[in-house]
């Protein structure tokens, strides 16, 4: 996140002073330098309307105005501000009113008479610091929405995903390291003929199962401990009803971000024979 020289120069500065000289100097001063967005008013009163209407990046504010002095103005300012941040540079002849103007929420001050080399520094300072705030919140609120869109994406994504796969298989399911079921989707424990109190308490592995074809069995158990995935392995078993299934399920290993083994998931499928 860089501010630039030309950034700075760019920037709108709004001069509020009841003094037509004291706009004049400092006027002169910054075209010197360089700024090409500076205007100024010599009504304290219309400096909340300017103020909405074109959000400047700095106010340098006079203290000492009649009708409507400086310190009412930032108060008037404080209550339109778009991000919190209260962009004032107070000018004052007052040495006592440097710290009051500080508390009130000024960033910084001038001093009259002014020294304009003490002057250029400090407007520029402040614009930097305020176009680097500017950029950050801009950076926030676009670093938010862009994180809502990524979830709203990965939400639809997985519901997708979710419809797909209840549209493809008869379940989903999911194993720990040790071969216990910790979820499934669908009727897989019925179909398997699995009876099992806490999906997450019981070793409930394909070995456990009655009636599994033995060498079937073995083929699949070896993938499992190989931490290999499997597509379209086939099984049958008889029930307790003594009827044939066939059933064809596919499977991957998973990890965790430190490359760890911890368990299995994937889909099934009961096939049914065509009379």
């Amino acid at each position: 996140m860089t501010i630039t020289e030309a950034d700075i120069l760019a920037a709108s500065i709004l001069i509020v002073d009841d003094q037509a000289s004291n706009i004049a100097l400092l006027d002169q001063m910054l075209a010197q330098v360089g700024y090409t967005g500076v205007t100024s008013t010599m009504n304290p009163h219309e400096v909340f309307a300017l103020n909405r209407k074109n959000r400047y990046d700095l106010i340098l504010l006079d203290l000492q105005m009649p009708g409507l002095d400086g310190f009412q103005v930032m108060e008037g300012l404080k209550a339109n501000l778009a991000d919190g941040y209260l962009s004032v540079l107070v000018i004052t002849a007052q040495p006592g009113h440097k710290l009051r103007a500080l508390q009130a929420g000024a960033k910084d001050f001038i001093s009259k008479p002014f020294d304009l080399v003490e002057a250029r520094t400090r407007i520029h300072n402040m614009l930097e610091v305020r176009l680097l705030h500017r950029a950050l919140v801009n950076w926030n609120l676009e670093l938010a929405r862009t994180v809502e869109e990524r979830t709203a994406e990965l939400r639809e994504s997985e519901a997708r995903y979710r419809s797909l796969t209840e549209l493809a298989c008869d379940w989903y399911w999911e194993q720990d390291k040790d071969g216990n079921f910790t979820k499934v989707s669908g009727p897989v424990l019925e179909m398997l003929g699995i009876q099992v109190d806490s999906l997450a308490a019981e070793r409930t592995g394909p070995q456990q199962v009655k009636g599994w074809d033995e060498g079937q069995r073995k083929a699949l158990q070896a993938a499992i401990d190989a931490r290999q995935p499997f597509l379209d392995f086939l099984f049958s078993r008889v029930n307790a009803h003594g009827a044939l299934q066939t059933f064809q399920v596919s499977g991957e290993p998973m990890f965790n971000r430190s490359s760890a083994f911890i368990g299995y998931r994937g889909i099934g499928v009961e096939l049914i024979a065509k009379p």
